[in-house]
Parts: C-alpha cells; structure tokens; sequence
C-alpha cells in the first residue's frame, strides 16, 4: 500500500483524577473506548476507507497525575500489559480496519514499583505490534531510570521499537520527546518513515518549541510525522482548553500538509505516500540528510559525556520529589562546567 490517509484524531480527555475507586476508573475508561470507537468509525466514513492509520493524543484515557504518588497513580489510572484495555483498543483498530496508536500509563511486573508512559501500536487484526516506554520524563520513572536492569530484561532494540507494516515502517515517540533529537534519530537509524507523535500540549498559532521540533524532526529523519493533541482536558483545576488544537500531519520534507483548529476534530488528515518517501531516501543528492550522517562524529561525544544520572530509581522507592532534586543536582553539576 504505497498511498493512504493518516488521521491525527483531536478528542478530549475526561481524565480520572477525582475518581475515588478503581472501578469508577474502569467505568470511565470502557466510556471513553466507545466514544473513541465511534469517532473514529465516523471520522473513516468521512474521510475515506483509505484511511489506514490513526493516531491518539497523549494519555487520551486518563490524563495526567495532579498530585497523586507513584503508588497512587500506579493503582488508581495504570493498565497492565495484559489489560483488558488493550483488548478494546485491539477491536478498535480491527473494528475499523486501521493501524492505531496512542499513549497511555502502563504497569510492569518485572519492575513492580514503577509505571511507564507507553506508546503503542495495534494492527488491523487487533494485535499489539509496538510497545515504547517514553525515556526521558520530568515526573514520572523510566526505563533509564533502571537502565541496566531494563535492557537485561528487555534489550536495547525493544527500547527503540520499529515495526515494519504494509503502510510503512511506523515508530512511535512519546509527547515533549519531540524536542530529544536523539529519540527520533534512533528511531530512523532503524528504519522508521512515519513517527506516529502522542502529545498533550500547549498548542498556538506560533512556532511553538514543539512545532518547530515537529518540523526538525520530518526533515533531519526524512520521515512523516503524524501529531495528534488534546481537545482539551476535563475535570481538572487546569483551564479546559490549555491543550487543545495543532494536531497536524507533517511530510518527510517538513511541510505541514494539514492541521486542526480547536476543539475536537478529525481534520488533521492527510496523504501518506510511501513510495515518494522511499524514492526522495533513495535520491543521491544534499537533501538527502540520513545517506549523509556520519555517527561516528559523534559516538565518542556521547559515550564520554553523561548529564542525567542512569539507574537513579534502582533500590529508591520512587518519589516525585526525587525527580526534581535530581534535576537540580544535574543544572549544579552542568553549571559547574
């Protein structure tokens, strides 16, 4: 399938934070699936049964925490990875016949004091094909957090997924990891030609930093990136629509081919076209800017130098104050050089 409609879909979040139980969250997650479920069956009737993939904003089933600990979050708003969440989410994608993708808070029992953001994706036959845990977090754990830990269970190339599909090879990248370089570079370095981006940001008519990283990121990789943002977020203290509008679709060339106003909307749409993807990749020319990388540059950089301390949850019951001194003591030690 060398042409298709990706679908950045903007919906709101009804978040979980004033639930009380964890069967009021189940409730209000299985609401939110249908109502997904129903958007996205009209959004393809609309757009077109070309439409192959469609991408979720960032935590669309529970929001964020707002003052609850690791352990409250963990019990109260965490899937597992058996869940029956990515049960629904798997009739979803077969329901409708497409590649979905989205973000979420996810437990695992081989680090059992922790959650994880995680992206996925699900195949039309109702599959889980990619699991990414976002890596670098400003309040929650991550898999560099436990590190050596994490790649003995896991291995590095589970730490940077890639899946290759009939409509391309698709990566995910986890919210304000737009602004990290690195993560999409690593992702390209495996392939990847389409980003599928779950964000819940701040969004405007300006470049914003995200927006400008979004673009960065399509030209430095050579690749699509599909955006998808929140409508808004409610039941919170925060003002509904803070992040709301500029889900968008950007092409391997860096321009924007669609994006959404406010509120919620299936107008960021647009054309996939994989095969002049692969021939602008396949061009001999200065444009083409991954024939031209030379990692080697800079692979001795990055071995030589660390900011953020690796392995700084291992044997530290988790806290979210442990985040913030460990931040602070990352700008003493950068200030200090």
């Amino acid at each position: 399938m060398n042409r298709y409609k990706a679908l950045a879909l903007q919906i709101t979040c009804d978040t979980v934070n004033s639930c009380k139980t964890k069967e009021d969250v189940e409730a209000k997650y299985k609401i939110t699936l249908e109502r997904i479920n129903a958007q996205i069956r009209a959004s393809k009737a609309f757009i077109g049964q070309d439409t192959k993939l469609v991408v979720l904003p960032e935590y669309f089933l529970s929001g964020f925490p707002m003052g609850e600990s690791i352990d409250e979050w963990k019990e109260k708003a965490c899937v597992s990875m058996d869940s029956w969440v990515y049960e629904e989410l798997g009739k979803i994608a077969n329901q409708n016949q497409i590649f979905l993708s989205g973000n979420l808070y996810e437990t695992d029992n081989n680090f059992p004091a922790l959650y994880f953001q995680t992206s996925f994706i699900m195949s039309p036959d109702g599959k889980l094909i990619l699991r990414y845990r976002r890596l670098n977090s400003m309040f929650a754990p991550t898999p560099h957090d436990v590190w050596d830990e994490y790649l003995a269970v896991y291995g590095l190339e589970a730490v940077f997924p890639v899946v290759e599909t009939e409509i391309g090879n698709l990566a995910c990248i986890a919210s304000e990891e737009i602004l990290y370089p690195e993560i999409a570079r690593c992702l390209a370095m495996r392939g990847a030609e389409i980003f599928c981006h779950s964000s819940s940001e701040v969004a405007s008519n300006l470049l914003t930093q995200k927006n400008v990283a979004k673009l960065a990121r399509a030209i430095e990789n050579m690749a699509y990136v599909v955006s998808a943002n929140s409508a808004g977020m409610g039941g919170t203290p925060i003002p509904f629509a803070s992040t709301d509008g500029a889900s968008k679709v950007i092409d391997y060339k860096g321009l924007t081919l669609v994006e959404a106003g406010y509120g919620e909307s299936m107008v960021a749409f647009g054309d996939i076209d994989l095969e002049a993807l692969r021939y602008f990749r396949k061009r001999p020319a200065m444009g083409n800017l991954l024939a031209r990388q030379r990692f080697e540059l800079y692979a001795e950089s990055y071995a030589k130098f660390s900011n953020y301390p690796v392995n700084n949850l291992f044997n530290v019951k988790p806290e979210r104050s442990h985040f913030v001194k460990t931040q602070q003591a990352v700008i003493n030690k950068l200030y200090e050089k």
